[in-house]
């Protein structure tokens, strides 16, 4: 059994889905985790088809009732409080909405354990973080070099909440994002799944043996070599946005992973934005947020604008 507090996600297989294996289905519900993290969730028995345990491999019928606990992540015990000021454009009692500046990483991992919006959150609501409990916090993230909206839960009860709603895609989460060239029209809608690219693992790729992913794209404005794009995603799969953009020949310029390098502009890094969400709070009122663009990307649009 998992532990207390843990988010339990339930679904029904549909028909297209008939013969799927359990532990690859599973992931594909699940943001953000692997398949071999499901697997160990599979045969620790938090994952039950028809109220039993099966085996990863099993495959799954139409009609199935799958049940999926994923226990909370824990609070590390040597991650300090760092006095790192970042922006909060909504806080209430159950949340804060961070407008997190590019370079900033969201959480600490082996080799970067200080200096990330997790050890900021320590130091400025220290109250909201018990190293006994489960970790309120995370549930979604954001790349290191993308600015933009994100959400931090205070209360665990707040966390399970909006881990259900992100996981059940009751959120709605745009960006802006300057790639090069411009789409054929002036929308494009891809759905494409992502998963590691099997020539280097520090990338994504779109693989047919990747989870899931729907990214829509329409042209807000259009300049000389380069489009401006306003970005709906209905799932949130690693570098989504700028895979996918790259996959239909357009990467989000200063985006030199994924080919997006650019000499005639002063861009530094990816130019992408999270700058909308919309979703309810745990009293059900919904909220809705923005961000404008930071100075850095202003400047470069504005750049952009005057060559036009």
């Amino acid at each position: 059994m998992s532990a207390p507090g843990a988010f339990i996600l339930k679904f029904t297989v549909p028909g297209e889905q008939q013969g799927v294996r359990v532990d690859r289905l599973v992931t594909e519900h699940l943001s953000d985790t692997s398949r071999s993290y499901v697997q160990r969730l599979i045969e620790g028995g938090d994952v039950l088809v028809n109220g039993f345990a099966q085996r990863p491999s099993y495959k799954v019928n139409t009609g199935d009732r799958v049940e999926v606990r994923v226990p909370p992540p824990e609070m590390p015990a040597d991650v300090r409080p760092d006095e790192i000021l970042i922006p909060i454009v909504y806080e209430d009692d159950d949340l804060i909405v961070f407008d997190k500046p590019a370079g900033l990483v969201v959480h600490p991992a082996p080799g970067h354990e200080h200096g990330t919006l997790v050890n900021a959150f320590k130091w400025l609501r220290p109250e909201s973080v018990d190293p006994g409990s489960p970790r309120p916090g995370l549930v979604h993230r954001l790349d290191k070099d993308t600015s933009g909206l994100i959400v931090v839960a205070k209360t665990e009860q707040a966390r399970l909440h909006l881990l259900k709603v992100w996981q059940e895609r009751e959120v709605v989460k745009q960006y802006t994002a300057l790639v090069v060239g411009g789409l054929p029209e002036d929308s494009a809608h891809v759905d494409a799944p992502i998963g590691r690219d099997p020539n280097n693992r520090k990338r994504m790729a779109v693989v047919t043996s990747g989870k899931h992913a729907r990214s829509h794209l329409r042209t807000a404005r259009r300049y000389d070599g380069y489009s401006l794009l306003d970005v709906t995603i209905e799932t949130g799969r690693t570098h989504q946005i700028r895979v996918h953009c790259a996959f239909v020949g357009h990467p989000v310029a200063g985006d030199a992973t994924y080919g997006g390098t650019v000499k005639d502009l002063d861009l530094r890094r990816q130019f992408l934005h999270a700058r909308y969400l919309m979703f309810n709070l745990p009293g059900g009122q919904p909220l809705e947020v923005e961000s404008p663009l930071p100075l850095d990307l202003e400047t470069v649009r504005a750049e952009l604008e005057s060559r036009s």
